[in-house]
């Protein structure tokens, strides 16, 4: 079974506010790729900091997993951009 419904949609059969909404879930994806970025940026932050000015094994563990899940977010989230990217360029005009 095809998981992407807009297979069964022909693009000469759309009308303008289809259109108008398939642009509008192509700006969606890219917003939400940009905050899996900014919540990368903060969590690389908070764990660069814990590292560099904290001197406590804690507090080295601590930044490293932060480093590690930021890695695994910015993953995640370029993962399900390229994704729905892929799913939506067939009705891009």
């Amino acid at each position: 079974m095809d998981n992407n419904v807009y297979t069964q949609f022909k693009k000469e059969e759309l009308i303008l506010r289809d259109h108008l909404a398939i642009d509008r879930t192509i700006l969606a994806n890219e917003r939400n790729l940009l905050s899996y970025i900014r919540t990368t940026v903060a969590l690389a932050a908070a764990g660069g900091a814990l590292i560099h000015f904290l001197d406590s094994l804690v507090t080295y563990i601590g930044g490293g997993l932060l480093l590690a899940l930021a890695a695994a977010i910015l993953g995640i989230g370029l993962q399900r951009f390229t994704w729905y990217k892929g799913h939506l360029k067939n009705l891009q005009h």
